[in-house]
């Protein structure tokens, strides 16, 4: 089951409907999958492997019957640092708000864990959100998982990056400009 990270976010949501791959499956599979490509690819700048399994495993004990309000139900995805996610440090790739941990998530995060998601981790980007190619960061530069010498854009180069590089199956990104 290492080849779960290649499936398409339908594939991978009919795979745990359909009973034939659990939660904890398929997360195990995209930490699998960071662990090999991010020492290159520098997509994330905070991971919560542990918290992310044990979400998996609550899934996977807690499956409700009825999935149709669920449409990411074990589904694993990461978001754009600039957006609050509690218990998540959020430095919108600044050292200003290193440190920053937000009490609360921000709306598109709460609707990703109402629809089931499994949150892995916080991608990189422009400062506060300020540039095209995710070369801006304080932390680091992230860098094109299908060519390590361009750039994956911006300023959600992060996200971008960690979709293409098949580290999740969705991220969220935003469109500053």
């Amino acid at each position: 089951m290492s080849e779960l990270f290649e499936l398409s976010l339908c594939e991978v949501r009919d795979l745990i409907r359909s009973g034939n791959a659990g939660a904890e499956d398929v997360t195990r599979a995209c930490l699998g999958r960071i662990d090999a490509t991010e020492p290159s690819v520098r997509a994330l700048l905070a991971r919560r492997d542990e918290d992310a399994l044990e979400d998996a495993r609550r899934m996977d004990r807690e499956r409700p019957a009825d999935l149709s309000d669920k449409p990411l139900w074990g589904v694993p995805v990461t978001v754009k640092d600039a957006l609050s996610t509690q218990g998540m440090p959020t430095t919108a790739g600044s050292r200003i708000l290193e440190g920053y941990m937000p009490v609360y998530d921000a709306f598109a995060v709460q609707r990703l864990r109402e629809a089931g998601a499994v949150i892995l981790g916080k991608n990189n980007l422009d400062e506060f959100a300020m540039g095209s190619t995710t070369e801006n960061s304080a932390y680091k530069t992230t860098h094109n998982p299908w060519d390590l010498q361009r750039v994956p854009g911006g300023s959600s180069g992060g996200s971008a990056a960690s979709v293409a590089a098949c580290q999740c199956f969705a991220s969220l990104g935003s469109d500053t400009g």
